[in-house]
């Protein structure tokens, strides 16, 4: 074991034996780990950094308006405000076809329901 390591889990050590983690907030809980699987190994650190900062990329932020936007529209009754959201979803899902993300066509409904009328 390097010197800095011996160090370290000495002053672990001395801070558990002194009591010092006993009462941290989520003692006893799972730890709540993310999978980063699929985002390069040396860009994991950044994105936990700018997550952390509450910094959300476009195409992320459009996807979070969208869905509460669909959530607002399956609550909606009034056919003003449906008109209304639904003008809202159509430029959101343009929008974020603009950022290149996502195949935002399937998630038309009139779309989606002539695809599955075809199988």
């Amino acid at each position: 074991m390097w010197l800095l390591d011996q160090l370290v889990e000495a002053r672990v050590s001395d801070a558990q034996a002194r009591g010092e983690f006993d009462n941290l907030p989520g003692t006893g809980k799972a730890l709540q780990l993310e999978n980063d699987a699929l985002v390069p190994e040396e860009l994991r650190a950044a994105y936990r950094l700018l997550k952390n900062a509450g910094y959300l990329p476009p195409a992320l932020q459009l996807r979070s308006e969208i869905d509460q936007v669909e959530q607002l529209l399956q609550l909606t009754e009034g056919e003003a405000e449906r008109q209304s959201l639904n003008r809202r979803l159509r430029y959101l899902l343009l929008k974020l076809g603009e950022v290149g993300r996502d195949n935002h066509i399937m998630r038309e409904p009139y779309y989606r329901a002539r695809l599955a009328a075809r199988d």
